[in-house]
């Protein structure tokens, strides 16, 4: 699939059709929002509609709505496992989209929590510069050159 910029006007819609439940959060995903329980994604955006983690049953039914499909992010062949690219027209209906949204909340509930991922190392800060002069290192010093011990005269 060629890569759509979600429209500015589907976030309010999302926003707006999450259940209300101080469980979800949202994060930044595919260039959208995604709504997210338990350390798990259960829906987010994603062109001009929005993607839905669902059930086998539910899944079949989604996928009878003309327009929708299997998510494939990348257009590769590699679809997202129980996720679905709901027709775009959802996104016309907030009373349907806000039922596949809680539908896709409701089986993100029954799925095992994921453990939070350790936060990216970040780059040490710099240090900031001392306040007394640094000590003056000794000036190198050289090994003395090797010199040949002087002839001997005769006499």
């Amino acid at each position: 699939m060629a890569w759509i910029k979600i429209p500015a006007d589907n976030h309010p819609l999302f926003l707006d059709a999450l259940p209300k439940d101080p469980r979800i959060s949202t994060r930044k995903m595919f260039g959208g929002l995604a709504g997210m329980v338990n350390g798990n994604m259960f829906s987010g955006l994603f062109a001009r509609s929005a993607v839905v983690k669902l059930s086998q049953a539910d899944q079949q039914e989604a996928l009878a709505l003309d327009g929708s499909t299997v998510f494939d992010p990348m257009g590769n062949g590699r679809v997202m496992k129980d996720t679905i690219l709901l027709a775009e027209e959802v996104m016309d209906d907030p009373a349907v989209l806000r039922d596949w949204l809680r539908r896709s909340f409701e089986l993100a509930l029954t799925l095992p929590k994921k453990a939070a991922k350790p936060a990216a190392a970040k780059p040490a800060a710099a240090k900031p510069a001392a306040t007394k002069p640094a000590a003056a290192k000794p000036a190198a010093t050289k090994k003395p050159a090797v010199t040949k011990p002087a002839p001997k005269r005769k006499r």
